[in-house]
């Protein structure tokens, strides 16, 4: 753990506003770069320590994931692989102990396990404020996690979701009423991905590409059998998808199958996203289910032409016919169709995406995010 102390001569108006200051730990299962965390890490970078001092707590962290760590955040790394483990009262101990000597006012719980240890815990040390943050729509639910997430849902003092959908979700899903929610919307850092030169259809190769993880729900499936569609009427066309998942075996004998193992290639993990997607002519969503995408966000941003799904706050983001094109969610005809049709139109393809940049810029910012999430603490601890 690294711990900030406060020294002792500290003057009389630095105290006032050391009371002022709203003191939240965040609480996480893991680090890694995927969207949840990498919003997590955004918001804590650019927290306005004046007003909101974070702190963070890793359940499973093992000094592993340090790179990931922002600077100016105490940290506390509990090293608990599994909740059902004699481990798991000593790593409640510490972490009580994190929380008082931080004197924690709020805490923000992320997935799974850390919602599932960190909100009783918090509760039974007297923390008044317990917020639980679930950024999906429940899809993947099981009917334990389904009661278990109705229980916590009752504990915390709000849940925060980031999405009309979600918020419907919870509420139908857990009976949680209209004051138990707040949505608070992604955003996204405009300035990780400078303007690059509009896409250029007319080239010799066309790129299409996604960032998703190689999982069911992404419809990566869906995305092979259109490129098979546009495949045959284009063959300058080239597929990458940035991406890892248990599903990758499975879409690498799907593209062997259909004959694309010359032009769809899964990428893996990419770390330089906005360096990935400024080679992209068209960018896909086509997952069956999403809240508010955070691929989706950096498409925008990028600038690219965006084809997505009609699921989520898909279309909230990118309007039909005005930052992207929005098919059917599981059309592969739709979706091969959209995607076609932006590679045989750059005007529109380049208009599309300049707008969508705009939008990003104007209504998604990653500082209107946290300054989102600074107005929500500040009326949280006012109740």
């Amino acid at each position: 753990m690294r711990l900030t102390a406060i020294p002792r001569g500290i003057s009389r108006i630095a105290r006032v506003r050391e009371r002022q200051t709203i003191n939240v730990c965040f609480v996480i299962d893991g680090l890694t770069r995927a969207g949840t965390e990498t919003q997590l890490l955004a918001l804590i970078r650019h927290l306005d320590r004046q007003k909101v001092r974070p702190s963070l707590c890793v359940l499973r962290g093992n000094g592993s994931s340090n790179d990931l760590y922002p600077d100016d955040c105490p940290v506390a790394e509990l090293g608990l692989a599994k909740l059902l483990r004699p481990s798991a009262l000593a790593a409640a101990t510490r972490l009580a102990s994190f929380w008082r000597k931080l004197r924690t006012d709020v805490v923000v719980t992320y997935l799974l396990d850390s919602t599932y240890f960190a909100t009783p815990l918090a509760r039974l040390c007297g923390i008044r404020h317990v917020v639980r943050v679930r950024n999906n729509v429940g899809y993947w639910l099981t009917p334990l996690h389904s009661r278990l997430g109705r229980i916590v849902g009752k504990i915390c003092t709000v849940t925060v979701t980031n999405s009309e959908v979600g918020r419907k979700a919870l509420a139908a899903n857990e009976g949680l009423p209209a004051d138990g929610i707040r949505v608070i919307e992604n955003g996204v850092d405009v300035e990780r991905f400078p303007p690059t030169a509009p896409p250029n259809t007319g080239r010799s190769v066309a790129r299409i590409g996604a960032v998703a993880n190689l999982r069911g729900v992404k419809n990566i499936d869906g995305l092979v059998r259109a490129a098979a569609i546009i495949r045959r009427a284009d063959p300058r066309v080239r597929f990458d998808v940035a991406g890892e998942g248990d599903e990758r075996p499975i879409l690498e004998d799907q593209i062997r199958v259909a004959g694309l193992a010359d032009c769809f290639v899964l990428t893996g993990a990419v770390r330089d996203v906005p360096g990935f997607l400024a080679g992209l002519d068209v960018a896909v969503l086509c997952s069956h289910s999403e809240s508010m995408s955070n691929a989706l966000l950096e498409y925008m941003a990028a600038g690219r032409a965006i084809v997505a799904t009609d699921v989520g706050s898909n279309s909230r983001l990118v309007r039909h016919e005005r930052e992207g094109l929005i098919v059917p969610p599981g059309n592969d005809e739709a979706l091969a169709k959209a995607i076609a049709r932006l590679l045989g139109d750059a005007t529109l393809a380049r208009r599309l995406g300049t707008a969508a940049r705009e939008r990003a810029a104007s209504e998604f910012s990653r500082g209107a995010m946290v300054r989102r999430f600074e107005e929500f603490f500040s009326s949280l601890v006012k109740k």
